[in-house]
């Protein structure tokens, strides 16, 4: 069973369309049978993607701070684990997971999603990142890709080392081919 990790807001947006969207992304991590590996928290579309994939059955983990736990932390997950910082937090989250789901999101997930695409730049992993385009949120963060490549600050290649779509079964499926090849996994 693969474990993908979430990164998405502790906010749900103005428009309801984000919340409806990570309740799909729940029902579909139950539907399809994969563990969630996220931020812990029980807030916004980060609460909503883990309460929904939890009360289906999904395994969820929550990675918090000990610091944001009072705030916003989840308490009935399969697995909790509590941290002193953030670079922890994502580096478990990282190290749990086969392949990245970006959500919108702000600051924090701009962070996460950067880190993680920075490190896979860097070899130090080969872990499938895909970045859902609901509403097109991340259409502009898409174009400013493509413009850091024409001014030469980043390589076509890299460019290539995350996918942006609107459909989250196209994703899935291609983060899920991805895993199987990087493990040697046939079908």
């Amino acid at each position: 069973m693969q474990t993908i990790a979430v990164y998405c807001g502790s906010k749900k947006g103005r428009n309801p369309i984000y919340a409806a969207m990570a309740k799909e992304v729940g029902e579909t991590f139950v539907q399809r049978g994969l563990n969630l590996v996220y931020g812990g928290g029980d807030v916004g579309l980060m609460g909503i993607v883990a309460k929904t994939a939890l009360t289906g059955g999904a395994h969820v983990t929550g990675v918090i701070t000990e610091f944001l736990k009072a705030r916003e932390g989840h308490y009935d997950l399969s697995e909790s684990i509590v941290v002193d910082t953030m670079h922890e937090r994502k580096t478990i989250m990282a190290d749990r997971a086969d392949g990245f789901l970006i959500l919108p999101g702000g600051y924090g997930t701009m962070d996460e999603f950067m880190e993680i695409i920075t490190w896979r730049q860097l070899g130090l992993h080969d872990k499938p990142i895909a970045v859902l385009n609901t509403n097109g949120y991340y259409t502009h963060l898409a174009q400013q890709l493509d413009y850091m490549v024409e001014e030469g600050f980043l390589f076509k290649k890299h460019r290539k080392l995350a996918k942006f779509s609107d459909d989250l079964n196209e994703l899935l499926d291609w983060m899920l081919r991805a895993i199987e090849q990087s493990k040697g996994i046939e079908k």
